[in-house]
């Protein structure tokens, strides 16, 4: 259910994701860069990956022993969930041995593949938005996802996408990811801006329906609040 002035629509899951789709094919017309991070209008190739790098920096190189658990980057199978632009995606490729990396949108699928077109261990794919059919049956050493599930405003889909990662993985091995934590924030408009928040509960609920172990958290209640959900053995 969406609210749309005064009223509410019921719209299907399907509605939804198309929604979603055209929402990201469009600011990736507009303006992919800022979208993807917002924090400048207008970013040159240098800063873009630059950024990249230090998102990388701060949240995985600062974190090897829990992502890599012994086993050196190098030889590791990494999936991206939200790519975008390809900002994270060409830090990822520069640290591990293969990334494989999905978006909804077609329009930032194409703008990735342009800005990596010379990096050979990164491979981009659009999916469908709900979930990882596109990857087979390959399976990952490790599973990365940031500023993505906060533009998802649909629960159901946030934990498909969840399940789908633990399909992937292989056992033992982590999910590092954020949710939205604001529990106030306002999703009842259909702009697929604002996703769906999640309280700490929540999500710990979800990592055992979904055959994670919720090991750590960090920034519940913020906007940014950080998982770490290790596959069950």
């Amino acid at each position: 259910m969406v609210r749309k002035g005064n009223s509410e629509v019921r719209i299907t899951t399907e509605q939804q994701l198309e929604r979603m789709r055209s929402d990201w094919d469009r600011r990736a017309r507009e303006n992919a860069r800022h979208y993807v991070a917002t924090g400048k209008e207008h970013w040159t190739d240098q800063d873009f990956f630059e950024s990249g790098e230090q998102s990388v920096d701060n949240h995985i190189r600062s974190d090897m022993g829990n992502v890599c658990q012994g086993k050196s980057p190098k030889t590791m199978r990494v999936l991206e969930i939200g790519c975008g632009a390809g900002r994270t995606t060409r830090a990822l490729a520069n640290l591990f041995g293969e990334v494989y990396a999905v978006d909804i949108s077609g329009e930032m699928v194409a703008r990735a593949r342009a800005a990596l077109h010379d990096i050979s261990n990164a491979r981009i794919y659009q999916n469908n938005g709900c979930d990882l059919s596109v990857m087979g049956a390959l399976d990952f050493d490790f599973a990365y996802s940031e500023i993505v599930f906060q533009h998802i405003p649909n629960r159901d889909v946030i934990e498909n996408y969840v399940r789908e990662v633990n399909r992937l993985l292989r056992p033992g091995a982590l999910f590092k990811f954020q949710l939205h934590g604001y529990l106030e924030l306002d999703t009842s408009w259909d702009d697929a801006w604002n996703g769906f928040p999640f309280s700490e509960e929540m999500a710990t609920s979800m990592a055992h329906r979904c055959n994670f172990e919720p090991r750590y958290s960090r920034g519940a209640g913020k906007q940014d609040f950080w998982l770490w959900f290790f596959k069950n053995v």
